[in-house]
């Protein structure tokens, strides 16, 4: 086959395979789309629930309220599964999509070297030919010219493919990341997925076990409230005769000390580490607490931190760049996890009450907005939220009065989040 067939035969290649990969295209294009309508109804959807979750866990604390509050989670967290679900088939998609990409790509770029194989054959060939060798097989002086003129054209047709050549390489090089950016995505999805289904489950189990417990009547669940608070006070009464034996005898397991000149109010400095949430509990001594009265829920201390609900099973993030220094289960705060923030004068941030261990191990880098586990009511609680402490003065111990279990100190050291916080 000649060249010029050759380069015929490439453009009718070309044209096929990228105009049935364009009709492919157009499919996938219309399911992403329409996928995209639906998760914005389900996120719709979500913020609502969200909002109904907020209501109820503003008013009265009775069996009613906390029942459709728990109900009102269940429902939330349905719809974040269904639209966890349609963002990964949308994802699925997209990958389909990249591989095609990818593939035809290869192809083309298979294609490209081969056609400028068969042109550096003909240049080669020609250069090693004498002028006479030529002449000889020209009929006439302008057949000649017409080779000489179809040669160069030849030359700027490969320099024209090597520059195609590598902007194809490089647009497949782009498609490959972003393969592995949809991957990754996708991968994380799976997790929020189960970690979802697993909230699902918790809920349900808690509204059952309430019912159970109450037998749906409103004296008993008063009874319990009041018999939670009496529980939590005794624990933090012992908890702070605990600490000062070991600040007294300094026995540690990880101590961190924050920068000597500590910021000043600076809004911003951290964010959020929850959507869609609702302050259910601010720092110090708040209307809960009952500072200095030894039957308060705290043994008569202020509030460490600030307390916030977005649902149970909501993802929780990180509030600056860090390391994971520590984490745990007790029974005063059930799942937690303490991050370091270098960057940020050395603060320390802590999450409790989390519906599982953190996934991360203790050494791990985290950055600003990554997950570090979900929501959830562990520990001595009334219901579903994260407990968020930002400390300038941070250890650990382990109690002997829990079996061992791993805690870190109460308010001595602590600082109020809603100082720095956006």
């Amino acid at each position: 086959m000649s060249i010029k067939y050759k380069i015929l035969a490439g453009c009718f290649f070309a044209f096929f395979v990228f105009g049935n990969h364009l009709a492919s295209a157009q499919t996938e294009q219309e399911k992403i789309d329409q996928l995209k309508i639906q998760i914005q109804q389900l996120e719709e959807q979500a913020e609502q629930y969200r909002g109904t979750i907020a209501q109820t866990q503003a008013q009265a604390n009775t069996l009613k309220t906390q029942i459709q509050n728990l109900q009102n989670q269940i429902n939330a967290i349905n719809t974040e599964i269904k639209l966890t679900g349609k963002k990964i088939d949308k994802t699925q998609i997209e990958i389909v999509g990249v591989q095609g990409n990818i593939s035809d790509t290869q192809k083309k770029i298979d294609y490209q070297k081969s056609t400028i194989g068969q042109l550096l054959l003909y240049l080669a060939k020609r250069d090693n030919e004498t002028l006479v060798g030529i002449l000889m097989k020209s009929a006439n002086l302008s057949d000649y010219f017409n080779q000489e003129q179809y040669a160069m054209t030849v030359n700027s047709s490969l320099l024209s493919l090597v520059d195609d050549l590598k902007q194809t390489q490089e647009d497949l090089t782009n498609q490959k990341n972003d393969l592995e950016n949809k991957k990754s995505n996708l991968q994380t999805l799976h997790q929020q997925e189960s970690a979802q289904k697993t909230s699902l489950s918790g809920v349900q189990a808690d509204k059952n076990q309430l019912l159970t417990v109450t037998k749906g009547q409103e004296a008993q669940y008063q009874k319990i409230l009041i018999s939670i608070e009496q529980q939590e006070s005794d624990f933090f009464n012992q908890l702070r005769e605990l600490e000062t034996h070991i600040i007294q005898g300094g026995l540690y397991i990880v101590h961190i000390n924050a920068s000597s000149n500590l910021p000043k109010k600076e809004k911003g400095l951290f964010a959020w580490p929850e959507s869609g949430y609702r302050i259910t509990q601010s720092y110090g001594c708040t209307t809960y607490a009952r500072c200095g009265r030894s039957r308060g829920p705290y043994g008569g201390a202020p509030h460490n931190g600030i307390d916030i609900a977005a649902g149970y099973g909501q993802s929780i993030k990180a509030v600056a760049d860090g390391e994971i220094i520590a984490n745990g289960k007790n029974d005063g705060w059930g799942n937690w996890v303490a991050i370091r923030h270098p960057d940020k004068y050395n603060l320390v941030s802590v999450y409790a009450h989390m519906s599982a261990l953190s996934f991360l191990q203790v050494g791990t880098q985290v950055t600003a907005g990554q997950t570090i586990g979900y929501e959830g009511n562990t520990g001595k609680v009334t219901g579903s939220h994260l407990h968020l402490s930002l400390y300038s003065d941070f250890f650990t111990y382990v109690s002997d009065k829990s079996g061992g279990q791993l805690y870190f100190n109460y308010f001595e050291g602590t600082v109020n989040p809603l100082n720095y916080l956006l």
